[in-house]
C-alpha cells in the first residue's frame, strides 16, 4: 500500500463526520466587526462570497530535521483538517540514510492530540500524549485553518482582537481549553507570520523536560491554485533559548489540494 492510500484508509476509519458541512456563502456583514488586518486577510484569502469550507485535504513535500543538530532529510506528508469535528490527521514520512522509514502520525480528535513515531511503520520508536499533546494540537489545527481555510474560523469558539495595524489575535476553544496565536499579515492582507506561545517541544538543553516556547510558521509568497491563495512555502520553526530552531520546510503539491471531502474520499 502506498503512503497515501494508507493515509487516506486511515483517515477513512478515523470516525470523523464525512459531511457535507455547511455551504452558505460568507457574508460582508460577516466580518464587518472584525480588525481591520482581519478583514483585509479575510479579503486576500477570497473568503466572503464563497460557501464555507467544513474539511481541507492536502499534500507536501519538503524536508524535515527533529533536532537542530541534525541535517534536514527529504519528507513527505498528508494531511486531513476537519471543521465538523475539530480534528487533523497527518502523516509524515522521511528516510534515515538510505535504509531506514520512519513514519510519523501528528493527529488531534475528540480534544486529544497525540505524536506517534514508528521506524518501518512497524516498530514504535515515540507514542506521546497528555495535556501538551492536546493543546500543540489545537494549536496546529488552528493553523491549519489560518494558512488553508480560513472560513473555518467564522465560528462562535473562534474570538478576533485587535494587536496592530498588521496583525491581529486569534483564540479557539474547543472542549473547554483555548489556545491562541497572532497573525501578522502584509499590506495585502496575505499571511507572513503566525505565532503561538501555547505549543510545547524538547528543548536541546534539557532534553527531558517538555516546555512551552513560541511556535511560528512562515510564509514567503502565495500563489493561485484551484481559484484560491495558497503558501507556496512554509517554515515552521521553535524559537529556543539557544536561537531559533527551524524544523520543517514545506511546499504545498497542488493537486493534492480538496475541499470539502470526506476523510479518505
Amino acid at each position: 500500500m502506498t503512503p497515501r492510500a494508507r493515509f487516506l484508509a486511515e483517515a477513512a476509519k478515523a470516525g470523523l463526520p464525512a459531511g457535507p458541512g455547511p455551504s452558505a456563502p460568507v457574508e460582508p456583514e460577516e466580518i464587518a466587526a472584525l480588525p481591520e488586518p482581519a478583514r483585509r486577510y479575510l479579503r486576500f484569502m477570497g473568503v466572503v462570497g464563497r460557501p464555507r469550507d467544513w474539511s481541507c485535504r492536502v499534500g507536501f513535500e519538503g524536508r524535515f530535521r527533529i533536532k537542530p543538530d541534525q541535517r534536514f532529510r527529504n519528507c513527505a506528508v498528508w494531511q486531513y483538517t476537519s471543521g465538523l469535528a475539530v480534528a487533523r490527521l497527518v502523516h509524515l514520512r522521511m528516510r534515515y540514510g538510505f535504509v531506514f522509514p520512519v513514519v510519523g502520525r501528528d493527529s488531534y480528535r475528540d480534544g486529544a492530540g497525540r505524536m506517534l513515531i514508528r521506524l518501518f511503520d512497524l516498530v514504535t520508536i515515540e507514542d506521546e500524549h497528555g495535556d501538551a499533546y492536546d493543546a500543540g494540537g489545537l494549536v496546529a489545527y488552528l493553523n491549519d485553518a489560518v494558512l488553508l481555510a480560513p472560513s473555518l474560523l467564522l465560528v462562535p469558539e473562534v474570538a478576533w482582537s485587535a494587536a496592530d495595524g498588521e496583525s491581529f489575535d486569534l483564540a479557539l476553544t474547543d472542549r473547554g481549553r483555548t489556545v491562541s496565536a497572532r497573525m501578522l499579515v502584509d499590506a495585502h492582507g496575505a499571511p507572513r507570520d503566525f505565532s503561538s506561545s501555547d505549543r510545547s517541544c524538547y528543548d536541546p538543553d534539557a532534553p527531558d523536560e517538555l516546555a512551552r516556547a513560541r511556535w511560528t510558521t512562515l510564509v514567503a509568497s502565495w500563489r493561485e491554485v484551484q481559484g484560491r491563495p495558497v503558501p507556496t512555502h512554509i517554515e515552521a520553526m521553535w524559537h529556543l533559548a539557544a536561537g531559533r530552531f527551524t524544523y520543517a520546510e514545506l511546499h504545498i503539491v497542488p493537486e493534492t489540494l480538496a475541499f470539502n471531502v470526506a476523510p479518505g474520499a
